[in-house]
């Protein structure tokens, strides 16, 4: 019986790239008992490889087979939706225990921020964040225009511009957590606080390599105005990064300071 769907076939990309993930947090089992890293950097690479080649297969069903018709292009949307809102709720946690301990500090805790913690100032290198994550929001908004009215080459302008801006922000990051006077041992603001601005840098760094592979695959023409599933889901996702940085600005920065 015939159905507009795309059956994928055998791959042994899902059972070793399962292993592979496995590999690492054992990995780092091992490394804080042991010390030895072999078995966390093996499955960091191993990791790597496997998504490079199942992304391959991914790219080939796309472009030269033609097998995204509109109903797997509708059913892998959606797919990436979901997806986008497993992490809204993995960030929601974070602000769970963020509000949880500020709004009503246990004795213990005293006041908020916490006695003895010398918090960063939201009005220096946290609001140059918030400008360049802004203003990145802007240049992939233009570069999906742009590849969607086929001006392919302001496409890859926006695109590279929306890299290099993600690349500027970790930066930016990687210069704050170095100059910050408490860690993340230092109660309950050190560790909600590393762990939220933390996973969303791991999150902006995940964003800019799925936006460099995109640029990668603009300039070797695998996107069109009508066919650009890819690059869609690329932006999907960095304007959820740009929103979510928006409220840890607001709740930690500004606010929880």
């Amino acid at each position: 019986m015939g159905h507009p769907f795309h059956l994928v076939e055998y791959s042994p990309w899902p059972l070793l790239g399962s292993f592979a993930i496995l590999a690492m947090p054992t990995g780092l089992v091992m490394y804080i008992k042991t010390g030895s890293m072999f078995l966390m950097f093996l499955g960091a690479i191993t990791t790597t490889i496997i998504a490079y080649v199942w992304w391959r297969d991914i790219v080939r069903e796309s472009t030269l087979q033609g097998l995204h018709n509109k109903k797997v292009v509708s059913g892998l949307k959606m797919g990436f939706v979901l997806f986008v809102v497993s992490e809204v709720c993995l960030f929601f946690s974070f602000f769970w225990a963020f509000f949880h301990s500020s709004l009503v500090p246990t004795p213990e805790i005293g006041c908020w921020p916490p006695a003895g913690i010398a918090v960063l100032s939201a009005f220096q290198v946290p609001l140059l964040n918030t400008s360049v994550l802004l203003l990145s929001g802007a240049s992939i908004t233009w570069s999906h225009h742009s590849l969607e009215a086929n001006a392919k080459k302001s496409a890859v302008q926006g695109l590279g511009a929306t890299l290099l801006l993600g690349i500027y922000f970790l930066w930016l990051q990687y210069g704050e957590y170095s100059e910050t006077a408490f860690c993340i041992a230092d109660s309950v603001y050190g560790s909600t606080f590393f762990i939220a601005t933390g996973f969303h840098g791991m999150h902006v760094l995940v964003g800019a390599t799925f936006l460099g592979i995109c640029l990668a695959r603009m300039a070797s023409l695998h996107f069109n105005g009508n066919h650009h599933l890819g690059f869609v889901a690329a932006a999907w996702y960095w304007h959820f990064v740009d929103v979510v940085w928006l409220f840890l600005y607001v709740s930690i920065y500004w606010w929880g300071s």
